[in-house]
């Protein structure tokens, strides 16, 4: 169990949140939300006790160890894989450590004896002897393959990297964990084996995540920082969803409610206020008044951007044509003899567990970098607007968002334009004078789509685009593409995300390619597609 008590934390003047008081109690998981920049990733870092509130403390219970996914990708560079897994305990693995010096000493001396039996008594209640086994099965869940794990982590990919670490997160069964986008960077299959982890785990789980199908299936709780505070809802995002939207709906018609009897008890006292045999009504009426008050509705942190794509031009009946395209990388085949024709109206989501091999297609068919092999025409009516997940080079020339945008705005059209534009996108007022250098990821995000909304292609072509966004901007975008009538190309981790888009599904596979026409979750579960998943992954 963990407790906030009294807990504050504002920056300058603005209160981030203010008396909090939660229990965080075993057998639940907790999703936490709110807008960015709320105080998510700061409230996890004041439960881990790696930062001080204002105000209030946090107490854990007596014995109980918290573990949290580490963002840092280089703190463990010059250990072995396995060895970060186990360090995840950190109390196990420096017994580990001093019995394996205990039992490499040269000369064994009777308290060396006796301390090697307290060594080994204590790694025994800390299930010590399973250590690398429990560390081999979770890096196995985690998608890194068995020659990995005697390399150091200084040689693993970035993602890889993520994987280990979240591994090392959820090792030896810890009291209380903290894991903070625990979805970014893996695969389909690995996020289904930690949906299914966190199921079975019987203690206490804080999660912050922008992936709604995720919060939906693991969290029993949503811990919702907004208004200043944070409040605790029963259920899943959907459940936190509903619930908070009656909540505000409720607020709204009892200010209507009473500002119209506000408005009618006013009219009244105005019409008789004068008259002798209305005066005592009208003095009723006015202590009526007096004690009608409207409830401040209070300002929530939660802002949503208007999204909205159109084309220039229907499609015509030829889209795309894509004949034997290859490519490979450092000498590894990303994908071979690719043939796909996008058909009219094609909402395609491009999913598989290798991304670089989704990257490079993307750069190949926008002219970004050359096919090994194979070919591919567009039709004559198309264009195309790309959202590359790899964005600095957009954001070079430190210059300001009205700038940067007016780069991509009609000729006809002056900074007025540019600046309503970046208002829908949430940069209003002084924000639009933001210089690029300073730009957030989310930020930079929403700058790239209000550069695609300009472009009014009739494809679009999407690189992991809800990366750095938070939910009420994934919702916006996700309705966004809902309502676009023409091509769709993306890829995207947000289950939800590619579940409400897409009407076809295409995996690059190491042994081919998977195309079906059908939403993600029945892919997912289709018995076919399953068996050739298995079948063209092992190839």
């Amino acid at each position: 169990m963990i407790t906030a008590t009294d807990v504050a934390l504002s920056y300058g003047k603005r209160v981030i949140f203010q008396d909090v008081n939660i229990k965080f109690t075993p057998g639940n998981c907790y999703g936490l939300i709110g807008a960015n920049g709320a105080g998510k990733t700061t409230f996890l870092k004041i439960l881990a006790g790696d930062f001080d509130p204002d105000r209030g403390s946090v107490s854990v219970g007596s014995r109980e160890r918290i573990a949290v996914l580490r963002q840092d990708h280089f703190a463990f560079d010059e250990v072995k894989v396995l060895d970060t897994v186990i360090m995840g305990h950190s109390r196990l693995y420096e017994l580990l450590a001093e019995r394996e010096a205990l039992y490499a000493k040269t000369e064994f001396t009777e308290e060396d004896g006796i301390r090697s039996g307290e060594l080994e008594a204590e790694v025994d209640e800390l299930n010590g002897y399973e250590a690398e086994s429990e560390a081999a099965v979770l890096l196995s869940g985690m998608g890194i393959e068995e020659e990995l794990i005697e390399k150091k982590m200084k040689e693993l990919e970035g993602g890889e990297k993520v994987r280990v670490l979240l591994a090392q997160a959820l090792f030896g069964s810890p009291d209380i964990l903290l894991l903070d986008e625990p979805t970014n960077n893996l695969d389909i299959d690995s996020i289904l084996w930690l949906e299914n982890f966190l199921d079975r785990f019987q203690n206490t789980v804080i999660i912050v995540s922008h992936d709604r199908h995720f919060l939906n299936q693991v969290c029993t709780h949503m811990a919702d920082i907004d208004f200043g505070k944070i409040s605790i809802y029963v259920g899943n995002y959907d459940f936190w969803y509903q619930a908070s939207q009656l909540v505000l709906q409720q607020k709204q018609n009892e200010n209507k409610k009473a500002t119209a009897k506000a408005k009618e008890l006013k009219e009244f006292i105005q019409r008789f206020s004068s008259n002798a045999s209305k005066a005592r009504q009208a003095t009723s009426r006015k202590k009526l008044l007096d004690k009608l008050t409207l409830e401040e509705m209070p300002t929530s942190s939660r802002k949503y951007p208007f999204i909205h794509f159109k084309a220039g031009r229907p499609c015509g009946d030829i889209i795309r044509e894509i004949e034997g395209l290859g490519k490979s990388l450092d000498g590894v085949c990303l994908f071979s003899g690719l043939n796909l024709t996008v058909n009219k109206g094609d909402k395609i989501a491009f999913v598989g567990g290798n991304s670089l091999a989704r990257t490079a297609l993307f750069q190949i068919l926008t002219g970004e970098m050359e096919p090994d092999t194979g070919s591919f025409r567009w039709g004559v009516t198309m264009s195309h607007s790309y959202f590359a997940k790899e964005n600095s080079s957009y954001f070079e020339k430190d210059v300001t968002l009205v700038e940067w945008l007016g780069n991509y705005t009609p000729v006809t059209e002056g900074e007025t334009f540019a600046r309503g534009f970046l208002g829908k996108m949430l940069f209003s007022g002084e924000e639009a004078l933001k210089k690029t250098g300073v730009l957030s990821g989310g930020e930079k995000v929403r700058c790239l789509l209000a550069k695609m909304m300009l472009a009014d292609a009739n494809c679009l072509i999407l690189d992991e685009p809800t990366n750095h966004l938070d939910l009420e901007s994934i919702t916006a975008l996700n309705n966004g593409l809902i309502a676009f009538p023409e091509v769709i190309l993306f890829t995207s981790h947000d289950h939800q995300f590619v579940d409400t888009i897409a009407t076809r599904i295409v995996e690059l596979l190491p042994g081919g390619v998977i195309d079906r026409m059908m939403p993600f979750t029945e892919y997912l579960t289709d018995e076919g597609v399953v068996q050739l998943r298995e079948k063209l992954s092992l190839t």
